[in-house]
């Protein structure tokens, strides 16, 4: 099953960048090609912008501090284990923690670093990490692979406590849904949402062998799903099949 992921709110989808982009940095550090060390480190860049809004380190940490406070309002449920929530509570605890403590935004400390910004303004330029245009990067390059893989690990723990907050924020957010089975007439579905109820993320499985794509839009009011499929020349078209998936709304 393929699973797709759409969010209903720009924070969650900040979150959910953040989180590709940390899944791939812990993809290319441990690897040992010179080539993934750089992407690695443009990965990096790239998580400093996403993270250089200037709320959303509050935000992260309002979040972890609201979930404390609804897993809190379980205690004394005999259908919930003490043990299980003292855990879950401590790790928030912990997330908040080390986030609260780290000095202004994510990667702030990296700025600092002259050597790191140069390479930084440089690689959005199409070949500008060339080593004619930064010597000194392609030295590196050259390095032993635990040597770079040293260096990107104590670069990327700057980022750490935001990985971890936001890892623990969309499990916690992807738990609280209940998968259902549906059907999409003619290709296509429209729900309304329950009201009263703020949904922050759908989730959307589909069986691969369908050769199917969704094409997902929603509001706090509405949802609609159009599977389309890819036709010669790449194109997308709509699809006309009665075709089933699971759907999960999450708030």
């Amino acid at each position: 099953m393929i699973l797709y992921e759409y969010p209903f709110n720009e924070r969650i989808r900040t979150y959910l960048r953040l989180e590709h982009l940390f899944r791939r940095l812990g993809e290319l550090v441990p690897r040992e090609h010179p080539i993934d060390h750089h992407y690695a480190l443009a990965t990096i860049f790239e998580v400093m912008d996403v993270a250089a809004r200037a709320d959303l380190k509050s935000d992260v940490m309002k979040d972890l501090d609201k979930q404390k406070l609804v897993l809190n309002g379980y205690r004394g449920n005999p259908a919930i284990a003490e043990s299980v929530l003292d855990e879950v509570i401590g790790k928030l605890d912990a997330c908040f923690t080390t986030l609260n403590n780290l000095p202004g935004k994510a990667g702030q400390s990296l700025t600092e670093n002259d050597w790191l910004m140069s390479i930084r303004s440089r690689v959005g330029i199409p070949g500008g990490t060339c080593e004619f245009d930064l010597p000194s990067y392609y030295a590196w390059q050259h390095h032993t692979a635990r040597d770079r893989q040293r260096d990107l690990e104590r670069w990327a723990s700057t980022l750490a406590p935001l990985a971890e907050s936001i890892h623990m924020l969309l499990k916690m957010l992807r738990e609280s849904g209940t998968p259902q089975k549906v059907v999409a007439n003619h290709g296509q579905l429209q729900q309304n949402l329950p009201q009263g109820r703020t949904f922050q993320l759908l989730r959307l499985r589909l069986d691969p062998s369908l050769g199917l794509i969704p094409e997902i839009s929603g509001n706090r009011l509405m949802v609609s799903v159009r599977l389309m499929r890819q036709e010669a020349a790449d194109r997308l078209q709509a699809s006309n099949d009665n075709s089933q998936f699971e759907l999960t709304l999450c708030s």
